[in-house]
């Protein structure tokens, strides 16, 4: 049998693809959000949202979550690196090590083994087809699709369309996300940029200080050579 299944992040992309597969009426069998325990207090209430949209067409839902907390990976657990050492914790992920992407990927697939271990499972990626050089993982026995692509469902199309649901990344201190950083993924994510940064930095100050905590339990930079410490001395310096 074959099992159409959505991975949500619950990003503007991902968001957009659910609403308007159910709106062409696309095979859905499934929407899995993965929470990593360090999403914005928004992506939480946009779940909520979506699960309601969800209940509502009798579309089954998961939230799944690691084994363990995120800062339990970040500073207690024990690594075997490439050289045969031992370290205490994976530190920030991100680059070249990203470790919850592939966590991400075991536990999705695992899921799917689980609960459709004799399916094939199709699996609708939120890419829009403005951003065609994102990274695209393989799972074994899954066929991936690509609705925004397929429509050119742009990224600005995809948050129109979210808006129009009533549906927005709103922060409890009212900052809108999307209208501050380019990419709404967990706030601890190393990819960031510096303008992404530099907003976290100004606009939302309970997040700045959570950075500053998980920087004090490791002594890797959070990019480049500079720490989370580093970085608010430039933010200040810049003004």
């Amino acid at each position: 049998m074959i099992r159409y299944i959505a991975s949500c992040s619950c990003g503007k992309d991902s968001v957009a693809m659910v609403l308007t597969l159910i709106e062409k009426q696309y095979p859905l069998d499934c929407v899995v959000f993965l929470d990593t325990g360090k999403e914005f207090q928004a992506i939480y209430k946009v779940w909520d949202k979506l699960s309601e949209i969800l209940d509502k067409h009798c579309i089954r839902h998961v939230r799944l979550k690691p084994y363990n907390t995120f800062d339990y990976y970040f500073s207690e657990h024990e690594v075997n690196t490439r050289s045969g050492e031992s370290k205490i914790g994976y530190s920030w992920c991100g680059g070249r090590c990203r470790w919850m992407t592939t966590m991400k990927t075991m536990l999705i697939s695992n899921f799917y083994k689980t609960n459709y271990p004799n399916d094939t499972i199709c699996e609708y990626i939120g890419l829009a087809s403005d951003e065609l050089d994102r990274v695209k993982i393989k799972r074994e026995n899954t066929v991936k699709i690509y609705p925004l692509i397929l429509w050119g469902m742009t990224e600005n199309d995809a948050l129109v369309k979210a808006f129009k649901y009533g549906i927005e990344w709103l922060e409890p201190n009212g900052t809108n996300l999307y209208q501050v950083l380019d990419r709404v993924s967990c706030y601890c994510c190393g990819n960031k940029n510096l303008k992404e940064l530099k907003a976290i930095y100004q606009y939302l100050p309970e997040y700045w200080q959570k950075l500053k905590n998980m920087q004090d339990k490791t002594s890797i930079p959070f990019r480049d050579h500079e720490s989370i410490y580093d970085l608010e001395k430039r933010f200040k310096d810049e003004g």
